[in-house]
């Protein structure tokens, strides 16, 4: 909903209530007080959120008053509560707004209720169903007898004919709402609403396009040669290998967090969830049609209409105008290296995965002064974010609270152990064969010549790198460094660690190989090769082909890791990538019992999180395909693993405004979470 920052405190008295048939000739009414709430008077005082209309409301216990706010006069509760009840300024409740908020949602013996009343429309087995439903913020933590009363005192002064349910807004109120008797306490979870949902924005944006609708992946290979830059893809879940298009549609629901979608945002192309997709374009005949494609966070469905062929469509895509330069490599005597050895400026040694993973165990080992950044800034109307980190992680001295953040990293994080190859060795390998050299001298001329044989001759350089013998000496430097750094290792993994990756305008999202429990000599070496070859793909050739990255400036790293075991795994990325700009605390967590592949493959709908990372708190937004949301032991974890990645953020921030999020793959286990990549989160 809206950023609690501007939710403050009371104590003075109402304002002059309006007739409801008054409010639409007037702008001018601040809400009403002690009214009955119809249909009409709640349309002409809400706002709107993700398609969902809303009225702010405020409980004055000590007045027993209940205020409907309008949203066009007052866009924060604490405004009007210190206008219209207080006698105050918003500057002067702004200044302030720390021990406000405390009395807000922490003090047992509270004068107001703040909340937010929401108008719903679900249409299920063809028939409308009409409900309101009443939420806190996330931080509130009312007892059990404060939400009844709430509850009650909304309930009262609103219409009889359209039911109210309460919407916990946090995993405390949710093990609230069970204890109560659904009689009592008529409710609907954030996952139900979430998981009904029939649309959701992915990424907003415009296109115009040709719409290409398939309904099987089947009917979409068939196609896939005839695919244009211009083209907007609508299937029920849009593989990884998708080629770079205009605008993409998701039939069935998915993860922001998925491949495909974070491709798609790294495009900054449209991007959403409808479902009935196929019905609309089959009722309006918009299949191989040109279409405007508009994607808006506020609207309740994306908007598809026809429209004319652009008259300049056969000219070059803007992006295509886009020459991405990489880092000049060092590709010749770069030793292989334990992870724990490397930095982030080895990235052009070793490439960015595993210069990052190296980064983290200098910050575990070391500290970093950065930590604090993000908390350092004032992100108003906060002046200060530090007591809440330090209130967190249990610091008590500020003086220490570096020491401490460091600490809780130590604590509670590790990074599996494993060695970097760099490009050096791939680099050797490559050209210890006259074939392969010869092959890569064709592949060149052809991209130069924009030749289509391309992509036949990717296919065979890839299947030349698999089938090339690699050197003795090159094979007997690896063994001996996995001999040294990762014996007792039964299992390992294989990633690719590129230096065309996680670039500004160039994600490369899942167009890499990377190679999972492997457990002999031989097929380390063979995925090794595997990792190798994806750099050379019809696809990432292409991709990177389309923004300027030349062949020759392209480099693979790999990195060989222990294969560690997971309780449950999953993506984390320090925004909330559906609504990031609203509201700087949250990060979104995507939860699977099975394997991070899952996730970002999009074979599995996880669960799905967000947490709070100044005042704590979370909330589940989906189970996903699991049958039972996590226990109260995993959502801990989780929370910690939210300002885990928040100091994180802070340490790999390219600016000194903290903001950039970034993208982490984990683990928990027994040892507790373990961080299996890092990388930059482009929204």
């Amino acid at each position: 909903m809206e950023p609690f920052d501007n939710l403050q405190a009371p104590t003075q008295t109402p304002s002059m209530q309006i007739p409801p048939s008054e409010l639409r000739a007037t702008t001018r009414v601040d809400g009403v007080i002690n009214q009955r709430l119809s249909t009409t008077t709640f349309a002409q005082l809400s706002g709107t959120l993700a398609g969902v209309p809303f009225v702010k409301v405020v409980v004055d216990r000590e007045k027993n008053a209940v205020h409907f706010i309008n949203h066009s006069r007052y866009e924060f509760h604490a405004h009007y509560i210190a206008e219209k009840i207080l006698g105050m300024t918003a500057a002067e409740i702004d200044r302030d707004i720390d021990r406000y908020n405390e009395t807000f949602y922490h003090a047992p013996d509270r004068r107001f209720f703040l909340g937010i009343l929401a108008f719903h429309k679900k249409t299920e087995k063809g028939q409308e169903r009409r409900f309101y439903t009443l939420e806190t913020v996330e931080v509130d933590n009312m007892d059990a007898g404060m939400v009844e009363a709430f509850f009650a005192y909304v309930k009262e002064h609103l219409e009889p004919g359209v039911p109210l349910l309460w919407k916990p807004a946090n995993h405390l109120q949710e093990s609230i709402a069970v204890a109560i008797e659904p009689a009592r306490l008529p409710r609907v979870y954030t996952h139900e609403l979430f998981t009904s949902a029939r649309f959701i924005a992915l990424h907003p944006g415009r296109a115009i396009g040709r719409l290409r609708a398939f309904a099987s992946e089947a009917e979409y290979r068939a196609k896939l040669p005839t695919l244009e830059w211009f083209d907007i893809i609508v299937m029920h879940r849009v593989p990884d290998d998708i080629p770079r298009v205009s605008g993409l549609i998701n039939a069935h629901r998915t993860t922001p967090l998925s491949h495909t979608n974070v491709l798609a945002a790294g495009w900054q192309i449209p991007n959403a969830i409808q479902i009935g997709i196929f019905e609309q374009i089959a009722r309006e005949g918009l299949n191989d049609q040109w279409v405007e494609y508009v994607v808006n966070t506020k609207d309740t469905s994306i908007q598809l209409q026809r429209t004319q062929r652009p008259a300049d469509i056969e000219q070059r895509p803007a992006w295509t105008l886009l020459q991405i330069k990489l880092e000049e490599p060092e590709v010749a005597n770069t030793p292989i290296l334990e992870l724990s050895e490397l930095r982030m400026s080895d990235r052009y040694k070793y490439g960015t995965k595993a210069a990052n993973l190296g980064e983290i165990h200098h910050v575990l080992k070391n500290g970093s002064e950065r930590l604090l950044g993000f908390y350092r800034v004032r992100r108003p109307p906060r002046e200060n974010l530090v007591p809440y980190l330090a209130r967190f992680i249990g610091s008590n001295e500020s003086s220490n609270l570096l020491r401490d953040a460091t600490q809780f990293l130590r604590s509670n994080i590790i990074v599996p152990r494993g060695i970097a190859i760099p490009f050096a060795i791939q680099q050797e390998f490559l050209e210890s064969s006259p074939r392969l050299q010869q092959a890569i001298g064709k592949l060149k001329m052809a991209l130069e010549l924009g030749a289509r044989e391309a992509d036949a001759l990717c296919l065979v350089l890839q299947n030349m790198i698999r089938n090339t013998r690699m050197p003795d000496k090159v094979r007997n430097t690896i063994d001996a460094q996995i001999a040294t750094h990762l014996s007792g290792v039964s299992s390992f993994v294989i990633r690719s660690s590129s230096n065309a990756e996680d670039l500004q305008g160039f994600s490369a999202a899942g167009i890499y190989e990377s190679v999972s429990r492997v457990t002999t000599a031989e097929n380390i070496f063979l995925g090794i090769k595997e990792v190798w070859a994806s750099m050379l793909s019809p696809r990432s050739v292409r991709l990177r082909q389309q923004v300027g990255i030349s062949l020759d400036d392209c480099y693979m790293g790999v990195i060989i890791q222990e294969q560690v075991t997971a309780q449950m795994g999953g993506v984390m990325v320090t925004t909330n990538p559906m609504d990031g700009d609203q509201d700087f605390r949250k990060v979104y967590i995507n939860v699977s019992a099975k394997s991070v592949e899952n996730i970002v493959e999009g074979s599995e709908l996880p669960m799905q999180y967000l947490f709070n990372t100044v005042e704590g708190g979370g909330r589940t937004l989906s189970i996903g395909d699991s049958r039972e949301d996590l226990s109260d032991e995993n959502k801990a974890q989780l929370q910690k693993l939210a300002f885990i990645g928040r100091l994180l953020q802070s340490h790999f921030s390219p600016d000194y405004l903290f903001n950039s999020p970034v993208d982490i793959e984990w683990i928990i286990n027994e040892q507790g979470i373990a961080l299996l990549q890092l990388r930059p989160y482009v929204r």
